[in-house]
């Protein structure tokens, strides 16, 4: 008899222990409560405050690009309306005298024009005699434009003193930093490009 009840009393003892060792195991690890719910919580606590900190810092470093992208595009409006024609006007002449002949409708891509603003402006620059159009030889459908040589007399005149204008409003950055910058800002520009809601044309 004894041995009966001190069998029994053992096997409560088990019991218990291991009645105390489930709960605890449930409370360690159960998402509904329990230090491991409280670890958890910081988790995530702490990345959604790492993502609210990386968005401000984008947020500061777009602000801060879009002003100084205003005042640098200042040297280049002023230096264009000097000479006496608009920034697109001028931006036109500009591609045409760096890159030579192009079909017209590369230019309004490289200056993210319409292309009814496109044809405005090289039927504007045209009536003045600065640029012609040219059929591809190749392509009937493909329209150049390209200076003509009194264009190029007066970009050989201008694109100097435009030149020295935007070297000027650069003056901030040393040579090393203009290097780092041109980096970044192809990689921030080739990752923005993928990630852009526009339609390819």
């Amino acid at each position: 008899m004894f041995f009966f009840n001190f069998l029994t009393y053992c096997m409560d003892i088990y019991w218990f222990a291991a009645q105390v060792t489930r709960a605890f195991r449930m409370r360690l690890f159960n998402p509904a409560g329990g230090p491991h719910e409280e670890l958890k919580k910081k988790g995530e606590r702490c990345m959604i405050q790492s993502y609210e900190r990386d968005t401000q810092l984008t947020l500061h470093l777009y602000r801060v690009f879009a002003k100084s992208f205003k005042s640098i595009n200042e040297h280049a409006v002023i230096g264009s309306k000097i000479e006496g024609f608009n920034p697109t006007a001028f931006a036109v002449m500009e591609v045409l005298y760096y890159k030579g002949p192009q079909p017209i409708q590369q230019i309004g891509a490289k200056l993210l024009l319409q292309s009814g603003n496109v044809t405005y402006v090289i039927d504007k620059l045209e009536e003045r005699g600065y640029l012609q159009r040219k059929p591809c030889p190749t392509d009937r459908r493909v329209i150049f434009a390209e200076l003509t040589p009194e264009g190029e007399r007066l970009m050989n005149d201008m694109y100097p003193k435009y030149s020295e204008r935007i070297h000027l409003a650069f003056s901030g950055l040393n040579d090393e930093e203009k290097e780092q910058m041109i980096v970044l800002l192809k990689k921030m520009g080739l990752q923005a490009e993928k990630l852009s809601p526009l339609p390819r044309k």
